[in-house]
């Protein structure tokens, strides 16, 4: 049986770096690669990274239902998950994998249930989230206290996760993390 598993966390919390540890470490897992509206970083590649999409297109995607979940996560600023992309993983026989936010995972959990794994990654406290968004040297002072409001708001819905796990120390959260994923797979 074909099955996913979603990691979700406020921006900066560490699922990035997590879901990449975890696709190393467990052989049958594949990245579920988002679509977003927002513009491509100089370090990200189209396909590999995110499918960037301009806002027309991915409106007219939302329209033809070619979405399992989507979300203006920022005003005028989409992600959402392609059915295309989930079809893709299981028709060669891997488990899914996402890097979503935390509305985009409940609502992929809400649909195939005992089929997902849930985890919500948690930061250690706002302040060191606070240091890592400014220590990515990613986001202007205007984006940093938007993600962190947001984030504020988003740790309100860890508890309708499966499993919640406190990133204060990435190499632990990994280790547990993997035997999670491996126990849910077997």
């Amino acid at each position: 049986m074909e099955k996913m598993i979603i990691v979700s966390a406020p921006s900066g919390a560490g699922k990035t770096s997590i879901v990449k540890k975890l696709l190393e470490a467990v052989p049958n897992l594949m990245f579920s690669i988002s679509a977003t509206s927002r513009q491509k970083r100089n370090n990200e590649t189209d396909g590999k990274d995110y499918y960037f999409l301009s806002t027309a297109d991915f409106k007219d995607k939302i329209n033809a239902q070619d979405f399992i979940e989507w979300e203006e996560v920022y005003t005028g600023t989409f992600y959402g998950t392609l059915k295309s992309e989930v079809d893709r993983i299981w028709n060669i026989g891997k488990n899914v994998i996402f890097d979503v936010d935390v509305k985009g995972g409940l609502n992929i959990k809400n649909q195939f249930g005992d089929k997902a794994l849930a985890i919500f990654i948690l930061p250690p406290s706002i302040k060191i989230l606070e240091e890592r968004l400014r220590n990515r040297n990613t986001n202007n002072e205007e984006d940093i206290i938007q993600r962190l409001a947001k984030a504020e708001y988003e740790l309100g819905f860890a508890q309708q996760f499966d499993k919640q796990i406190i990133n204060d120390d990435l190499q632990t959260a990994v280790n547990e993390i993997i035997n999670m994923v491996k126990l849910f797979l077997q």
